[in-house]
């Protein structure tokens, strides 16, 4: 029997192959083929993983056009070996301030803005740390239906106060080696130590895949 990642592994290969094929059709016929693997697609996730038709059109609603992952940005501020992080509203966890990156918004404009908005600290990205694929099984973050391209940076706080936002409900800073309970789908704990790790070394070169 397959593993749940390597069902939803196949269900994004294939996803990506029809709306690539949509995006590209010109053959009323062959649109219709290439509906028929989305809406099939859609049925073996929700039989296979439990997961809800509307859950995978709201992730899949205006996504058109060639398919590419998605780009999500994290920020490490550090103030001596206490690294800044926020709690989820969503599930209660821990994690480091970050997010979609916005059409049109550089990946540095990006996660200062995350910073701002979800802790209320003012930042400056100083270092793109790392660039990690999220299914790449060895950064320990759960399967997910999209593949997502997750770039850390070193940010170093300008000023700002900490500020609750309709996302976060917690800004603390915790030491490093004693981090609370995380939400790993945003930020593993080897993530975060390894992003520390390039806060002690400006000069490590960034880490990839």
């Amino acid at each position: 029997m397959s593993s749940p990642a390597k069902v939803l592994e196949w269900a994004r290969k294939v996803q990506a192959i029809a709306q690539n094929g949509l995006a590209f059709t010109k053959d009323p016929f062959d649109k219709e083929r290439f509906e028929q693997l989305q809406q099939l697609v859609a049925q073996i996730l929700t039989a296979e993983l439990d997961i809800a038709p509307g859950q995978l059109q709201e992730l899949w609603k205006g996504d058109e056009g060639y398919a590419t992952p998605k780009v999500d940005v994290r920020g490490g501020v550090f103030a001596g070996n206490q690294v800044l992080l926020v709690r989820e509203r969503s599930d209660g966890k821990w994690t480091l301030p970050g997010g979609w990156v916005d059409v049109g918004d550089a990946p540095s404009f990006a996660v200062e803005r995350e910073i701002r908005e979800e802790s209320g600290y003012l930042a400056k990205a100083v270092k793109l740390a790392a660039v990690f694929d999220r299914s790449n099984p060895r950064h320990g973050h759960p399967p997910s239906i999209l593949h997502i391209y997750k770039l850390f940076f070193l940010c170093e706080r300008t000023g700002g106060t900490a500020t609750l936002s309709n996302e976060t409900d917690g800004v603390e800073f915790f030491a490093v080696n004693r981090l609370p309970p995380l939400s790993v789908g945003r930020a593993s704990q080897t993530q975060i130590e390894r992003l520390y790790e390039h806060h002690l070394n400006r000069n490590l070169p960034t880490d990839f895949d």
